[in-house]
């Protein structure tokens, strides 16, 4: 004869095994990693010291939909990617491009649409309206981003293959580097984002002046270890949420980035 009582009791202790486990594994907090060096998306605020910007915003929207606790980890953008191979954060939550070649080992939840915007100052106006007036001069942009080797091809094709003389792009050390080497007369233009452009123009009216189109297009994502999927699934639907509810738009509104918003979650999505 069967021991059916005997049975059940197993059957109760492997799914309460089961039900522990699933507890025990619930996420109950997300270590974000953030350069605070890049507005609107994170930056100090100087009265308060206090990261803010648009990602900071986010990704506190994002803690709520996901029932999370977010943890902020401010670093340098060299030290963001070694901390997430690490698993020191589980997401890069700052401005980083989603390009092919950085998923070999990071995957991403696209949030955001930007590109590669040269700017100047008011009083460097005179040398023209665009970009191709800047070639023969010098052009500065972060070293460390995506933007350095668009900003060489531009150059290559745009100023050397038309015969113009070839601009000296210069790589910096960040966005604040080459606004200050702008500012300073060191560089006669700067490509940056078009949100740090737009915040840099709200913050200094006439000041700054867009130069043409943007050089290129291109999507800002979440970047999350390419191993860890069920982080990157939980981003997208916490991502969902908000723009579902929204939240995202009213983000978008507060810090002027509307006309970059997406009107989808997109994983890998960008070029």
């Amino acid at each position: 004869m069967l021991d059916l009582s005997n049975k059940a009791s197993m059957l109760f202790a492997a799914l309460s095994m089961a039900a522990c486990c699933n507890v025990a594994q619930a996420r109950e907090t997300l270590n974000v990693g953030v350069e605070a060096t890049y507005p609107p998306m994170s930056y100090r605020d100087p009265a308060t010291n206090q990261s803010v910007g648009f990602n900071i915003d986010l990704f506190d929207a994002l803690g709520k939909a996901m029932n999370v606790e977010i943890k902020y980890q401010e670093m340098t953008f060299e030290q963001l990617t070694s901390s997430l191979k690490t698993g020191r954060i589980d997401v890069i939550g700052t401005a980083i491009t989603d390009l092919p070649k950085r998923r070999t080992d990071m995957t991403f939840v696209d949030y955001l649409q930007t590109g590669a915007q040269m700017f100047t100052t008011v009083r460097n106006t005179s040398l023209g309206s665009a970009p191709e007036a800047f070639c023969g001069k010098n052009i500065g942009t972060p070293r460390t981003t995506n933007y350095y080797p668009e900003v060489m091809a531009w150059n290559d094709t745009h100023c050397v293959a038309a015969g113009k003389p070839a601009a000296t792009v210069q790589g910096t050390a960040g966005a604040s580097a080459a606004r200050l080497d702008l500012q300073q007369e060191r560089l006669a233009a700067v490509v940056l984002g078009p949100e740090y452009v737009k915040y840099l123009i709200s913050q200094e009216p006439n000041t700054y002046v867009l130069i043409g189109q943007p050089l290129s297009l291109h999507h800002f994502g979440f970047a999350v270890d390419k191993a860890k999927t069920d982080v990157r699934d939980d981003l997208v639907k916490g991502l969902q949420t908000v723009i579902r509810d929204g939240t995202y738009q009213t983000i978008l509104k507060k810090w002027n980035l509307e006309s970059q918003a997406v009107s989808e979650v997109m994983v890998d999505g960008g070029k």
